[in-house]
């Protein structure tokens, strides 16, 4: 069974890179990035139907194996996404482009492998949820505004950064009401800031650095969602000097690799 998560959930990473491939190939040749207007588009729309069959398939995945062994498997999504969108946009991925991503790929592993399992259900109060949505909502206009002023690889990454925090507070509320206790209101919570999300995703991808935003996004939506559940959902974080050593080298890693993929050549020349 354990053979058999794993293979579920790299399937469906592979699912998830060729949706964000495909929805970065329209979000760059679209003259406004603009979620109607990019709906109007069958290819972008089939990269939003791998995305989604790429979820069902983490889920399923989750349900057949420990969280330890999808997880990792599902961080491996960066690796497929750059080969795919660059043969969508007509060329070689170079090799540094390679070994960045990799480097980036064990960092995210290394991050995930150390946060404990959560041991009780999640419980989120009124109060924290409302915290819960204004921090990722200052974060995201606080992102797209400093992206503003920003050159054009440090753009991509702050406006998927964005995206990602608010990616990790729909998780954040997702986990509650699939396994918690909530209010009723939080059902109606839930799509905006997805939907913000999408948009400012989208914006990041028509910048042509599909290798910043697509790793800022694997980046900053687990470790918002990590920080959440730790600071209002009362869930573990790790304590030994072990752990702790682990994630200083993880993160280490994953920013090193993420400024060697700033510097590579953009998919699409604007």
């Amino acid at each position: 069974m354990i053979v058999l998560a794993a293979c579920v959930a790299l399937l469906g990473s592979l699912f998830f890179a060729v949706g964000a491939a495909l929805q970065q190939f329209e979000a760059a040749a679209a003259a406004r990035p603009g979620l109607l207007r990019l709906a109007r588009r069958p290819r972008w729309l089939l990269g939003g139907a791998a995305i989604v069959a790429g979820g069902g398939l983490h889920i399923l995945a989750l349900s057949l194996g420990p969280l330890t062994i999808v997880q990792p498997m599902g961080v491996s999504s960066l690796l497929f996404a750059l080969p795919v969108a660059a043969a969508l946009h007509g060329r070689r991925p170079v090799r540094e482009e390679l070994a960045a991503a990799a480097v980036v790929t064990v960092g995210l592993i290394g991050l995930v492998l150390v946060v404990p399992p959560p041991t009780t259900e999640p419980t989120l109060s009124t109060p924290g949820a409302l915290v819960l949505l204004g921090i990722a909502a200052f974060t995201a206009l606080l992102a797209g505004g400093v992206a503003r002023a920003a050159a054009p690889p440090w753009r991509a990454g702050l406006l998927a950064t964005g995206a990602g925090v608010l990616y990790g507070a729909t998780a954040t509320l997702t986990r509650v009401l699939v396994d918690g206790a909530w209010e009723p209101w939080f059902l109606l919570a839930v799509p905006p800031p997805a939907v913000l999300a999408l948009a400012m995703l989208q914006r990041a991808y028509a910048i042509g650095h599909f290798a910043v935003a697509f790793t800022a996004l694997q980046l900053s939506d687990p470790l918002t969602a990590i920080a959440f559940g730790a600071v209002l959902l009362g869930e573990p974080l790790p304590t030994g000097v072990t752990e702790a050593t682990i994630a200083a080298a993880a993160a280490a890693l994953t920013a090193g690799g993420t400024v060697a993929l700033a510097r590579t050549t953009p998919l699409t020349q604007r």
